[in-house]
């Protein structure tokens, strides 16, 4: 019988409360928070370790600030490549060829990095998948979360109780059972827990291809001085497909690369030699001396598909299980890690008899709006790149490349129209590289969140998909703002609430909630005072920000959204106990 951590009670009928299936981005969140709140979790993979290839590699703002609510943030950045290194994007005939245009991206240009800095304490870095997973793998680990690999998973059935997975030993094909509370599918966009479970899917599998060449060359020299870990290259011979240009990706910088380029899915199977893919690598750098060593050269399909149910009784699936879409926007991963984080404190908050079933309920209803939305960016991010290639190109001209920089450097009406194209082509893809509001926009609507009814609808001032709206209104993140803790030192509103908790959040004239929230006990319930020692409103940020009364309250789940508010002003305990009782029974049971 396995040992439960954190002093969790052991039971005789259950192996473990959560079985997780996969150790990726999606299951390997979910383990750490579990493992995190206290909660006895057991993750088994197939393979004998973690990921092998560099496969997604954005990490956006709220991924950021999901490790860093589970306290892995900087030892996540410590393998990162750092933001400032990330942005100077460039459309280039070829890393030594002539540029079209430039793109500052990920928030890093100045005209977007104050949106970024204000909306969120964490930064945007480049993780590659191999560098991500073993830092939460390592600290499930460690926080009691067993680990066990070169285990498949084979099937499950499910009771009114609990889950009963069977699994194999790759090594010895020796076959056991493990019993659950809870089943937990992070296995992948082939799922088999979504397949068993007949998760209805939209949208269409293998659109189009790509093939990705993983090497290593230093091509410092031909991008130090630009640097971004995405580079577009518009040469003939990477041309063909729906983004219909070839890319380079900086795995580590500037030695380590990914080479892409669209392939015909319908045709006879891409050759994928060393041979036939090196003269395309150096045709896109632009140089023949580079020396480049191969390291695997793979094939993967377009994907545009989502599920509208995210589970089925006792068992979950989450990530690339239930949204499958390509890189473009790099909302993959980050999307997946959030999916885990929204998952996991519901079910820590059901086992430990915090809430009934029902709240379980809210997490489909939350993340398959975001899955479907997410599905829809990524592709249209491919989409996007017609016009930019519309301003460049030139049929049938025996060198494409001269005739496309010919075109847009013409002095005369022909060459103003075709810069003029350019530049609205290039300003499109904001929407990919830039869209902090597609990553923190995110408005939840079930059960766990009780709506405003005062609020009315909510109006989007700026662009919804570029520009982050911060807001107090239920079902939205709560806001960052800057206080200043008892030692003087810069905390963030997401540092001071969330940790596994509700928070119940206030201002100095809120003593009724303080009150009230001692008098409630709960053991899953912490009160936050802002402009009290320790939580200082210093900079006068949450003033603006909260949009409530001093002595309203804010309730924070500990997936940091905010699940109701009271924005009038409560002088009696009497008053905001009942208050706050009602709206946990209401959100809890």
């Amino acid at each position: 019988m396995n040992q439960a951590p954190h002093g969790a009670p052991a039971t005789e009928e259950f192996d473990t409360d959560v079985l997780v299936v996969g150790t990726g981005p999606t299951g390997a969140t979910c383990a750490l928070a579990l493992a995190t709140y206290g909660v006895r979790v057991r993750v088994v993979t197939k393979w004998n370790w973690l990921a092998n290839s560099p496969r997604a590699h954005i990490a956006n703002q709220r991924a950021l600030e999901v490790l860093r609510d589970l306290g892995v943030e900087q030892e996540a950045a410590s393998v990162a490549t750092p933001w400032n290194l990330m942005g100077d994007t460039v459309f280039t005939t070829g890393l030594a060829g002539e540029e079209v245009a430039r793109l500052r991206t990920w928030g890093t240009g100045e005209n977007r990095l104050s949106d970024y800095l204000q909306g969120s304490p964490c930064p945007v870095l480049d993780i590659p998948q191999p560098y991500m997973e073993p830092v939460l793998v390592k600290n499930a680990a460690a926080r009691g979360a067993e680990i066990t690999f070169s285990t498949e998973y084979l099937g499950h059935v499910q009771d009114e109780t609990g889950v009963t997975s069977t699994v194999r030993d790759r090594l010895t094909g020796h076959e056991y059972t493990i019993r659950s509370r809870y089943l937990v599918g992070a296995d992948g966009a082939r799922s088999k827990i979504a397949e068993e479970l007949d998760l209805p899917i939209e949208g269409v599998m293998g659109r189009a291809g790509s093939i990705y060449t993983l090497f290593k060359a230093d091509l410092t020299r031909y991008v130090a001085h630009r640097p971004a870990v995405l580079h577009w290259i518009m040469t003939p011979g990477a041309g063909y497909g729906e983004i219909g240009m070839g890319t380079f990706r900086a795995v580590r910088p500037w030695h380590q690369w990914i080479a892409g380029w669209g392939y015909d899915i319908e045709g006879p199977e891409p050759d994928l030699s060393h041979e036939a893919v090196l003269p395309r690598i150096r045709e896109m750098i632009g140089d023949p001396d580079v020396e480049i060593e191969i390291e695997s050269v793979n094939t993967w399909q377009i994907n545009q598909a989502w599920a509208t149910r995210y589970s089925a009784g006792r068992v979950f699936c989450g990530g690339d299980a239930v949204h499958r879409h390509p890189p473009s926007s790099g909302l993959g991963s980050n999307t997946s890690m959030q999916d885990a984080f929204n998952l996991a404190w519901k079910l820590t908050y059901v086992i430990k008899k915090w809430a009934g079933p029902k709240l379980l309920d809210s997490y489909s209803d939350e993340r398959v709006p975001v899955g479907a939305k997410i599905v829809a960016r990524a592709n249209q991010s491919r989409v996007d790149y017609g016009p930019l290639n519309a301003a460049f190109r030139t049929e049938g001209q025996a060198d494409p490349v001269a005739a496309g920089l010919a075109k847009i450097r013409d002095t005369g009406p022909a060459g103003v129209e075709a810069r003029e194209a350019l530049v609205a082509a290039v300003e499109l893809k904001n929407t990919e590289f830039n869209a902090q509001g597609i990553e923190l926009n995110q408005r939840y609507e079930s059960c766990a969140v009780i709506p405003d009814a005062e609020a009315g609808e909510e109006a989007w001032e700026r662009d919804p998909v570029l520009y982050l709206q911060a807001t107090t209104r239920p079902g939205a993140k709560i806001p960052h703002a800057w206080l200043v803790d008892e030692s003087g030192h810069r905390v963030s509103t997401l540092d001071v609430t969330q940790k596994g908790k509700f928070s119940l959040v206030t201002g100095l004239a809120g003593q009724a909630w303080v009150h009230a929230a001692d008098k409630a006990d709960l053991p899953f319930l912490r009160t936050v005072v802002m402009g009290a020692k320790g939580t200082e409103d210093a900079y006068h940020d949450w003033h603006r920000a909260r949009e409530i009364h001093e002595a309203g309250a804010l309730l924070v789940r500990p997936d940091g959204y905010i699940a109701w508010r009271h924005s009038e002003a409560v002088w009696e305990a009497e008053e905001a106990l009942h208050l706050l009782q009602e709206a946990l029974t209401t959100l809890l049971g």
